[in-house]
């Protein structure tokens, strides 16, 4: 097997400077054969639309399978995305693991390759312990098959469902249900090839320290499902996947548990020495640990949330000083011991010591609530306070980073800001909170030193921001253009564009949706064409025909039973009742010369485009929409 011919064009000078006047080759006729590695009578002359040029055109015989495999390879594995990579034995090869066998099979050919120190054969080892002999493989078909007669589940999906269904059925053996981490069974799927569910229990006694603590310790450290009652409790039983079938699993289970025992009694051991102190005694050691070099310590940044926090919740007329509060504490947990063994318990961990210390079960959800949502689609916080706080952490860090000249680049986000930006908008649109991003930049800004942020700060956050929303709404079935037709408005509030992008996407669907875009559209390049508007309001007298008179009337009473709906963010039904004007706009374009040599009666028509233009800008730029 090999590959097709390779045919190879290339394209040297124009004919007219390969040849001088005496017909005799130039440098430039030369050179270009000389790197061709061919005579000049070798090159051909070819006519294209811009003259005839000199063209070099060879045809190579294509590689064989045999020569190209291994340096695909090479080549492949050079490219896998591995971290960390580790060496074995005596050689210099390194992988994400040791290699111990290889086989490059073409067919039912085999293709001779050495890589890591191996040379390439048909025979896998297959499971090192419930296999005594290896297994041959006569062709790339045969592979999963062949496996499974030594143990081996080669198939990710196929092994990642039998662990899946082991699981859920040993927790229903144990009356509850597992909590299953869709991110720890895949780290689970790959770390085992012939999956067997083995269940085990620890001491009930454990139960008293929170039961994050204890999941994050079966889940991050042993690699266990935790189980839970019907009510959402823990139970004290795990369930662990092991690579071994056997018919008594007891000593499995004795040495899972007997390592699990030890995890737990020290995130005992943590939330018994962090019971020790308060939160608050916690939160003054903020002031020695680095938030960033140029935004101060975490200290530094707790004050600035705080008062933050108590600005927003002001905006939502909710407990200025329960988010006063939660911002002081916010950080201090990041000091306590369980969150320095379990980091992802930040936040969390926060909560229960705040409930501990006797504060308010606002403050207290907020803490928790400040860091979510995690992750693209993750929850939300609930309470107003936790809402509050999670917008001022996060403003906090964008206009810190991004003022100082530290936006992301590519795919280099080491502060999360995009994550950041889009739980800023996500909070805003689905808590619907009626927040004027602008003025919670500024006061965002204002808790830094004067000067200490570049100016143009607030308006590259508030594109940031506004940028995120293009893949959030495309997502859910959007329009980039209808999504386009709000934003490039720069509304103040998110949520008032959440409601003005739905109700264009309602809008779209009427009869007269097409008529009324194509208006706009004229409107808008009548209106761009014009270089000073003119100032003032329609005036009765002026309107001499009949489509205009038609038109004006019409839009005075569109505009009073309109505007109450735009001004309560009712967009779709004003929307709906402003598709009626369709008509007397298509009368007015088709009867009325709005660029009337008379400039009195020009400029009446001009302003009452403006109008019309003005009503629409209320929702949306409908110019902007595409057909």
């Amino acid at each position: 097997q090999q590959q097709p011919e390779q045919n190879e064009e290339r394209r040297g000078p124009a004919v007219q400077a390969a040849f001088g006047a005496d017909g005799q080759p130039t440098k430039a006729a030369s050179g270009f054969a000389r790197s061709c590695g061919v005579e000049i009578g070798q090159l051909e002359r070819r006519e294209t639309d811009k003259g005839s040029w000199l063209f070099y055109l060879s045809t190579q015989p294509g590689e064989s399978i045999t020569t190209l495999l291994p340096e695909i390879l090479q080549e492949v594995l050079k490219q896998l995305p591995i971290d960390r990579r580790m060496r074995w034995g005596a050689g210099e090869e390194s992988f994400v693991r040791p290699v111990h066998s290889l086989i490059t099979l073409f067919g039912d050919d085999l293709i001779p390759c050495r890589l890591f120190g191996l040379e390439a054969g048909r025979s896998s080892p297959g499971h090192r312990f419930l296999a005594e002999d290896g297994v041959e493989i006569s062709e790339p078909g045969h592979y999963p098959k062949a496996l499974e007669t030594v143990c081996v589940i080669a198939d990710f999906e196929q092994r990642r469902k039998l662990i899946l269904e082991q699981i859920s059925q040993a927790a229903e053996t144990t009356g509850g249900t597992a909590l299953i981490d869709p991110d720890l069974l895949d780290e689970v799927t790959s770390l085992v090839e012939w999956p067997q569910a083995v269940t085990g229990q620890f001491d009930p006694g454990f139960l008293e320290v929170p039961a994050e603590a204890l999941i994050a310790a079966m889940q991050d450290h042993q690699k266990y499902f935790p189980v839970v009652d019907g009510q959402g409790q823990l139970l004290p039983t795990f369930i662990l996947i092991s690579n071994l079938a056997c018919d008594d699993d007891s000593a499995i289970r004795a040495g899972n548990e007997r390592v699990l025992r030890a995890r737990l009694a020290d995130a005992r051991f943590f939330w018994q020495s962090d019971g020790n102190r308060t939160l608050e005694s916690m939160a003054s050691e903020l002031a020695s640990v680095l938030f960033q070099q140029q935004l101060g310590t975490l200290a530094d940044k707790s004050r600035r949330i705080s008062q933050l926090a108590r600005f927003i919740a002001t905006a939502m007329e909710s407990d200025q000083t329960a988010a006063e509060r939660a911002g002081q504490l916010a950080k201090a947990d990041l000091i306590s011991s369980m969150v320095g063994e379990f980091d992802a318990l930040q936040g969390i961990m926060g909560g229960h010591y705040a409930l501990r210390d006797g504060e308010s079960a606002a403050v207290a959800s907020a803490i928790r609530e400040q860091y979510l949502p995690t992750q693209a689609g993750g929850d939300l916080p609930r309470s107003e306070t936790g809402q509050a706080l999670a917008l001022a952490d996060k403003l906090d860090t964008l206009v810190g980073i991004f003022g100082i000249a530290q936006a992301p680049t590519g795919d280099k986000d080491p502060f999360a800001l995009r994550r950041a930006a889009l739980g800023v908008a996500r909070i805003c649109i689905e808590g619907e909170l009626a927040l004027d991003l602008p003025v919670l930049l500024n006061a965002a800004i204002s808790g830094y030193a004067p000067g200490h942020l570049l100016p143009e700060t607030p308006e590259q956050v508030y594109s940031f921001v506004l940028e995120r929303l293009l893949s959030y709404y495309q997502s859910q079935g959007f329009g980039p253009d209808e999504i386009d037709s709000v934003l490039h408005l720069k509304p103040a509030s998110l949520w008032d564009a959440d409601r003005r992008i739905r109700a264009v996407a309602e809008f779209r669907k009427l009869p007269d949706a097409a008529a009324l875009v194509a208006a706009n559209k004229r409107i808008g390049n009548i209106l761009r064409q014009i270089e000073i508007l003119p100032a003032g309001e329609v005036d009765s007298e002026l309107l001499r025909e009949a489509a205009e008179e038609t038109l004006a009337t019409q839009l005075r009473k569109l505009s009073e039973a309109v505007i109450p709906l735009l001004d309560r963010g009712h967009y779709t039904e004003a929307l709906h009742r402003m598709a009626a004007l369709r008509v007397a706009v298509d009368g007015f374009f088709d009867s009325v010369m709005v660029m009337d040599e008379e400039i009195a009666l020009r400029n009446n028509r001009i302003r009452l485009l403006m109008e019309i233009r003005k009503l629409f800008l209320r929702v949306s730029d409908l110019s902007r929409l595409q057909g």
